[in-house]
This record gives structure tokens, sequence and C-alpha cells, in this order.
């Protein structure tokens, strides 16, 4: 084992360690995490460790709003696929409620556009819409 391999994986023990911090907190953001030992190369270790180790984990924000954020600069790049995920997990985790999503698309589309917010629509309609069926499948 290398001194970076005992580092990182010293790193994943330690609960206070970048690494440990942004697996729990990507979980505690999407439900899921990703295990940076899994995926070669460095850009997952900086979304991990960085990106929700030191940036999501500050104090300054909360989940919501720097979710809210996330999902309007994914909005203006058109990312619907990736404001989707976030959608889901606003409503998993009860930041937003489903006329907030529907707010939310509605603001957005006078800021990115309508060409860009029409993709944001379909995604948001398609997770409330899922919701429901899995409500119903449920009861």
């Amino acid at each position: 084992m290398s001194e970076t391999d005992a580092d990182q994986d010293a790193g994943t023990r330690d609960p206070d360690s970048p690494r440990a911090r942004g697996i729990a907190k990507m979980q505690e953001v999407y439900g899921f995490s990703v295990d940076p030992d899994d995926i070669a190369g460095p850009y997952v270790d900086f979304t991990v460790d960085h990106l929700f180790g030191a940036v999501w984990t500050r104090p300054e924000l909360d989940i919501r709003d720097r979710r809210l954020m996330t999902i309007g600069v994914l909005a203006a790049l058109g990312q619907s696929q990736l404001v989707e995920i976030q959608f889901t997990s606003a409503l998993e985790r009860g930041e937003l409620t489903e006329d907030q999503v529907r707010e939310t698309v509605l603001h957005l589309a006078h800021y990115i556009g309508w060409p860009l917010s029409t993709g944001v629509n379909e995604v948001a309609e398609k997770v409330i819409a899922r919701r429901h069926k899995k409500k119903k499948e449920e009861s």
C-alpha cells in the first residue's frame, strides 16, 4: 500500500477527515454516495473530499439553500438530467414541496429562458408523477 493509499484509507476511517465528511454529506444530500477508491482518477476524490467534504459542509448555508442555488445553475446550463436528481432529493428530504418545485421552474423560466426551462419543467413533472405513482403503489 502506498503512502497515498494509506492516507486515503485513514481518511475514510477518521470521521473528521474531508473524505469521511464528504461521503457522509453526499449521502445526506442525495441518499447515495460514491467511494473515490472505486473510481479511477482524481475527479471523484475532489468531488467527495472538497465539494462535499469542505464546501457542502460549511455552516453558513443549509442544504436547501445550496440545493436551490445548484438547481438554478444546472437549469441555466441546460442540465435537466442533473436537475432531476436535485428535485428528487429535495422532495425525498422534505426540503421542497411539489408546489415549490413547480414554483422554482416558473421562477427560473424568467431568468434562464423558456427553451431551457422546458426541460426543467419536464423533469419536475416526471419526478412528481413518479412520486405519485410510488405512493399509489404503496397504498
